[in-house]
């Protein structure tokens, strides 16, 4: 759906997430965001709750699908914020950690939750859902056969 930065729905029939605050901060963080979309994938839940913070990988190809990243042996790092009910606060926490320099990738997860991700439009974000989403599975699946 497609709100203002408000959290407004363009469409009156449609009713905005609870977690609206979020997308809506990171327009505000990066005016090159042009699209954020969240998933709850049970890889990026078990990994939000039962892997590291951040959450890490490296050695996968696929991790070229994700802007700003050239090479499968890069660590990357994906954030994992604690889970607030309060998406205001939450959003500040976010802000917080953008700083000045924005998040070394383009998505976070929220502890128990579920993946953010964005781009510069909906395709761009798209790729980085399902470049994260493939990684998540795969860092997932080490953890159950113990190499990780």
């Amino acid at each position: 759906m497609v709100c203002d930065l408000e959290g407004k729905p363009i469409d009156a029939n449609c009713w905005p997430s609870a977690e609206t605050p979020l997308h809506t901060r990171l327009y505000e963080l990066d005016d090159s965001i042009g699209a954020v979309l969240h998933t709850h994938s049970a890889p990026a839940t078990l990994l939000s709750l039962h892997g590291d913070a951040p959450c890490t990988v490296s050695g996968y190809e696929m991790q070229k699908a994700l802007s700003g990243v050239v090479s499968h042996e890069e660590e990357i790092a994906i954030p994992v914020f604690d889970n607030n009910q309060d998406m205001d606060a939450l959003a500040d926490l976010l802000a917080s950690a953008w700083g000045t320099e924005g998040l070394s990738v383009p998505g976070f997860l929220i502890r128990g939750h579920g993946l953010y991700a964005w781009g510069s439009d909906l395709a761009d974000a798209m790729r980085h859902v399902e470049g994260f989403e493939f990684l998540f599975e795969c860092k997932w699946q080490e953890r159950l056969a113990n190499i990780s």
